[in-house]
């Protein structure tokens, strides 16, 4: 059977792809024991109101993630499944402050998460990157802290990201580690306008010098951030079904993926937290053609765009590889 069209994931939280069969499978490993009785009663617990109560459970899983060996094998487990969506480039999120709170050291994470990448162009077909994320939530200088701990690894960390609850922590909190980093060499993205305003977008650009930002979903609500943002060709790395599971829209056909589109904005789709909203990211591709009627150029459109966005500097012909990949691809072979 061939492979979807082939497309690159940037919004990708590697914690947010530990499925309720792999939980069950790392606390067996690590001694712990779950308040589920098993994946079935897990996966119902996977509804959520708002990104808040999202958040709660996914921070309480983590705990099953303990050794280098469970970062490892979450990472492979996504970039196995990945390889089947289609996915030929991944720009992977992680969380060090959700696992150094709870005793785990850095090197641990990016040690484990490391054997996994490292191999994932030979096993997978993938080409991959990774990118530290700050908690919003957490004071900034925790986050100032994050970053000291990850200089040993900084060979193997592409770019420092914004995450986790984002009204009433603006990104302006953060643009100390935000100068650090990008004296670092490091490339800066963000969450913005997922669930906060449109000026937190602006500020996430003027402030914190980002040049993605994630979801971006308010952006057109400003006349003015969109006109900006289409002229600069700032990647926006949407998420269409996460934003459903957290109420950000009320249904999949209210999205408004195509009109962001319309509006000559370079949109990527991807899937977030996959195992915890329904899908991965050529779910998502279909999702989006079913509900909002996106046309087969459209898709391609995405997929092209997602290679446009993607952090392949300094590769030698890799995005223009995979862009005619993605040219030649025919969707009547699907």
């Amino acid at each position: 059977m061939p492979l979807p069209i082939p497309k690159a994931e940037l919004h990708l939280h590697i914690e947010g792809t530990l499925e309720p069969e792999l939980a069950f499978e790392l606390a067996a490993r690590n001694g712990i024991e779950l308040p589920y009785a098993d994946t079935e009663e897990l996966r119902k617990a996977y509804l959520f109101d708002d990104l808040q109560s999202f958040l709660n459970l996914y921070y309480s899983l983590m705990t099953v993630l303990r050794t280098e060996e469970d970062f490892a094998s979450l990472a492979d487990a996504y970039l196995a499944r990945a390889a089947t969506q289609g996915v030929r480039h991944a720009e992977i999120f992680f969380d060090p402050q959700a696992h150094i709170s709870r005793g785990v050291p850095i090197g641990t994470v990016v040690e484990g998460l490391w054997r996994a990448l490292s191999v994932s162009e030979e096993r997978h077909g993938i080409s991959t990157r990774l990118i530290l994320c700050f908690l919003r939530d957490e004071p900034a200088e925790s986050a100032l802290l994050t970053l000291e701990a990850a200089r040993p690894y900084l060979d193997r960390i592409t770019g420092v990201g914004l995450d986790s609850a984002e009204v009433g922590h603006p990104p302006a909190k953060f643009r100390e580690v935000y100068e650090l980093a990008a004296s670092l060499g490091l490339r800066r993205v963000a969450h913005a306008g997922e669930e906060g305003p449109p000026e937190y977008i602006t500020e996430a650009l003027d402030v914190l010098g980002v040049e993605r930002i994630d979801h971006g979903l308010r952006a057109l609500e400003s006349p003015e951030l969109v006109a900006r943002l289409a002229r600069d060709r700032i990647p926006l790395t949407l998420c269409p079904l996460s934003n459903v599971r957290l109420r950000a829209i009320d249904t999949l056909e209210q999205h408004p993926l195509p009109a962001m589109m319309d509006a000559g904005l370079l949109c990527t789709v991807n899937s977030d937290d996959p195992a915890y909203f329904g899908g991965y990211v050529d779910d998502t591709f279909h999702a989006v053609r079913e509900a909002l009627g996106v046309s087969r150029e459209r898709l391609r459109e995405l997929a092209r765009n997602s290679f446009e966005a993607a952090f392949l500097e300094g590769e030698e012909g890799r995005r223009e590889r995979y862009l005619a990949e993605v040219e030649a691809y025919d969707f009547d072979a699907e």
